[in-house]
């Protein structure tokens, strides 16, 4: 009896004596949407949020402030309560029209008697168009989900070792595409409503060490989202995790179960990344939200799905990492039909990237139609609009090719609209001409020179009206 009396007591005073510790530094984020360049005539969305990862409720505050740590540049303060295993996030939108320059975001957390401060960089461009008229990031797909549309990079891409990975990470950021999106993290290829996947029965195949799912896609690199994630840390980009594939078009509540287990995973393993930017969710989806159910039941059945889908999805991610945003590639046609469910979706939809506007059906709107609805929209939920721009074209055997870079200019100047143009996507279609290896056919590395040049060309002009506006 007391030896366990004097284990009790050895107990008790280490609780004494160990205090309780303090909300990290790494669970602290500062989020700046778009996290680059952007133009004065777009506002910056600031998100902060933190974890109380305590057994104890904790009276914490935050400040954001433009520029240094002063009270005549405070832009928000809050006081809040945060309950234990809980978070907390805050949002405040800031004009940029008379911020034009290098701007310095600040957030400063006071926990009890602790201080912490992140810092964020961005630059604002004086334009008259809300789009900085460049490409700003690129899908970068692991491996091609289609064998067909990959016929000329598969081969290729499947021996990309990790070191391989880090080059094509600064191949992107030679092109200044500092927003990357990793495509997806498994491969199961499925279709809404034509599988009986659960995830306790899900196939499907890892690109990463999974613990959840351990199967493995056949290629060389053992970690490509590590080295890609580390090879951004250093690069200063941002990169969005695809959360995917349970399967495609899939919103359903099994989908919604599978992705919740692995953006959990995700965020464990990798959300020590700085460059860990957001979640995306691989599944897409048509513009008509309702992805081609033929009865009127099926489609306000699917349309309800992913309302409910990306309200709970996005309150989990809040939950687990918050101030990080969710983001979902669309397609552009037949967006009206999807105008009974854009608007609640949009509510739990940080971002919107939507594809396809150089290839609109006949009888649909035109693509710089459906830009402006779908900017109507965002605008109204308070959603942010970006533009998936696709930098390929299809040969007849629907296998994929550069696209001109003549074209790719004609796009970016006819949508002016969208606060980011992302492409799909760099392996494949760009090749950096000094990588250890190439993917895909020669004109990939024609293209990256052509882009390169008027990247360049660009920039050169811009600087130079800078400087004739500034005297």
């Amino acid at each position: 009896m007391n030896k366990l009396r004097k284990l009790l007591l050895s107990w008790m005073l280490i609780l004494v004596l160990v205090p309780f510790a303090v909300i990290a530094q790494e669970g602290i984020s500062l989020t700046l949407i778009p996290p680059t360049t952007i133009t004065n005539q777009v506002d910056l969305d600031i998100r902060a949020g933190l974890r109380n990862e305590e057994g104890m409720a904790k009276i914490v505050e935050l400040s954001v402030y433009l520029g240094k740590e002063r009270p005549e540049n405070l832009l928000y303060y809050s006081k809040k309560e945060v309950m234990p295993q809980t978070a907390y996030e805050i949002k405040h939108i800031l004009p940029t029209k008379n911020l034009v320059g290098n701007q310095k975001i600040t957030l400063v957390v006071k926990d009890g008697n602790k201080k912490y401060r992140k810092v964020r960089d961005i630059e604002v461009i004086a334009s008259q168009q809300r789009s900085t008229g460049l490409i700003d990031g690129a899908w970068a797909g692991i491996y091609h989900w289609s064998e067909t549309e990959g016929k000329h990079w598969n081969n290729d891409i499947k021996q990309m070792t990790e070191e391989q990975w880090r080059e094509m990470v600064r191949a992107m950021h030679k092109l200044k595409m500092d927003i990357v999106v990793v495509q997806e993290v498994f491969r199961n290829e499925e279709y809404v409503g034509k599988h009986e996947t659960t995830v306790d029965s899900y196939k499907g195949k890892a690109f990463y060490p999974s613990v959840l799912y351990p199967e493995r896609v056949p290629i060389t690199a053992t970690d490509p989202v590590e080295a890609i994630l580390d090879e951004a840390d250093k690069q200063g980009m941002h990169i969005f995790v695809g959360v995917g594939m349970f399967a495609w078009f899939d919103f359903t509540k099994e989908s919604l179960l599978w992705h919740k287990k692995v953006a959990k995973e995700l965020w464990d393993k990798y959300g020590h990344h700085p460059s860990f930017y957001g979640f995306y969710v691989s599944e897409e989806s048509g513009g008509n939200l309702d992805n081609w159910e033929h009865s009127e039941v099926m489609r306000m059945q699917r349309k309800k799905e992913i309302v409910d889908f990306f309200r709970e999805f996005k309150a989990y991610c809040n939950q687990i990492a918050p101030a990080k945003p969710v983001m979902l590639a669309t397609n552009s046609m037949q967006v009206p039909v999807g105008l009974d469910a854009y608007p609640a979706l949009l509510q739990n939809l940080d971002i919107l990237c939507p594809f396809g506007f150089a290839r609109m059906p006949e009888g649909d709107l035109t693509g710089k139609e459906a830009a402006d609805l779908l900017q109507s929209l965002c605008n109204q939920a308070g959603a942010h609009l970006w533009f998936d721009l696709e930098t390929f074209l299809f040969n007849e055997d629907q296998s994929l090719y550069p696209r001109p870079v003549e074209e790719i200019v004609r796009d970016l100047n006819l949508f002016q609209n969208f606060e980011k143009i992302l492409c799909y996507q760099f392996p494949g279609v760009f090749n950096d001409p000094k990588m250890s290896i190439r993917i895909g056919e020669e004109r990939t590395i024609d293209l990256f020179k052509a882009y390169q040049h008027y990247l360049e060309k660009t920039t050169k002009e811009r600087l130079s009206k800078d400087r004739r506006s500034s005297k």
